[in-house]
C-alpha cells in the first residue's frame, strides 16, 4: 500500500472511530507499526490530527477530511455518477455546482461534452458555483460561461462562504442545482458536515427549478451535521450501482427519482 493511500486509509479510521490505535492500525493495513507512526507524524505536521501516546485522535467532533484526500475515495463511483449528473444539463441551461470531490468530476464531464458547444464557438451552458477549483477547470473551457461567487475560501473543500457569496447567489437563477452533500437520510434529507457550506447549498437549491443530488451509496442512510435541505427538495439522486434496492427504496417512495449509474 503506498503512502498517499495509507493516509487515506487512515484519515478515513480517524473520521469513522475518532482515533487510532497504532498497533489496530497496522493490523487493518497490513503494514508496520513503525510505519503507522511516522504517518501520524506527518498527518499531525499538517493538521490533520492530534498525536497522542499510542496513536492519534481528530481534532474535534465534526472531522472532516480535506478535499485533497478524499478525491482518491470511490473515484471510479464517483466518476459513473458524475457523467450521469453530467447528461441532465440542457444546452443553453445554467447550472448550479457546489463544492466536492463528486461535483468536481461533473464539471469534468460537462466540460468534456461534445453535444454542448454553441454556433459561432460561444457558451453553450452557464456554471454558477462557489468552489474555486471547479471555476478554475471551467475557466478555460470556452463553451463554459463560468460565474464564480465572491466570498472567504474554507481551504477543505475550495468553497466560498459568507455574506459575498449569498448575495451572488440571491441575484441569480437556476435551471439545475447540483449538489454533493456528505450524507443523506429519508428524516434529515441532505446534511453537510460544516454549516456555512450547508448555507450556501441549501441557498443553490432554492434557486433552482430542478435540485440532484450526486452521493456515492456510502452516504446514503447517514446524517451530517447541518441540514442542506429536505428530501422533499431534491427532485433526482444519482448514486452507484452499489447502493441495493433496500438502500433506495425509501427514496423513491419518498418521490425522490433514483438514477443508480
Amino acid at each position: 500500500m503506498k503512502r498517499p493511500e495509507r493516509w487515506n486509509a487512515l484519515l478515513d479510521l480517524l473520521a469513522r472511530d475518532g482515533r487510532i490505535d497504532v498497533e489496530e492500525a497496522a493490523a487493518e493495513l497490513a503494514v508496520s507499526a513503525a510505519t503507522i507512526r511516522r504517518d501520524l507524524d506527518e498527518l499531525a505536521q499538517q493538521q490533520m490530527l492530534t498525536r497522542t501516546r499510542g496513536g492519534a485522535v481528530a481534532h474535534n467532533l465534526s472531522y472532516d477530511l480535506p478535499l485533497r484526500y478524499k478525491t482518491a475515495r470511490r473515484a471510479s463511483e464517483k466518476q459513473r455518477i458524475a457523467a450521469a449528473a453530467a447528461r441532465m444539463a440542457e444546452p443553453g441551461s445554467i447550472v448550479g455546482l457546489n463544492g466536492g470531490t463528486t461535483t468536481t468530476e461533473v464539471a469534468r464531464a460537462l466540460s468534456t461534452r461534445g453535444d454542448l458547444s454553441a454556433p459561432g464557438g460561444g457558451p453553450a451552458v452557464t456554471v454558477v458555483t462557489n468552489a474555486l477549483n471547479i471555476a478554475n477547470e471551467l475557466a478555460v473551457r470556452p463553451q463554459v460561461k463560468i460565474v464564480l461567487t465572491g466570498g472567504v475560501a474554507r481551504p477543505q473543500s475550495f468553497e466560498l462562504m459568507g455574506p459575498l457569496a449569498t448575495g451572488v447567489l440571491d441575484q441569480v437563477s437556476l435551471d439545475l442545482a447540483i449538489l454533493g452533500v456528505d450524507a443523506l437520510d429519508t428524516v434529515q434529507g441532505a446534511t453537510a458536515h460544516h454549516e456555512g457550506e450547508a448555507s450556501i447549498n441549501h441557498l443553490m437549491a432554492g434557486r433552482a427549478t430542478r435540485v440532484v443530488v450526486v452521493a456515492d451509496s456510502s452516504k446514503l442512510g447517514r446524517r451530517a451535521f447541518a441540514r442542506i435541505c429536505a428530501l422533499d427538495e431534491i427532485d433526482v439522486l444519482i448514486t452507484d450501482t452499489g447502493a441495493d434496492e433496500e438502500l433506495v427504496a425509501p427514496y423513491t417512495e419518498a418521490g425522490v427519482r433514483v438514477i443508480r449509474a
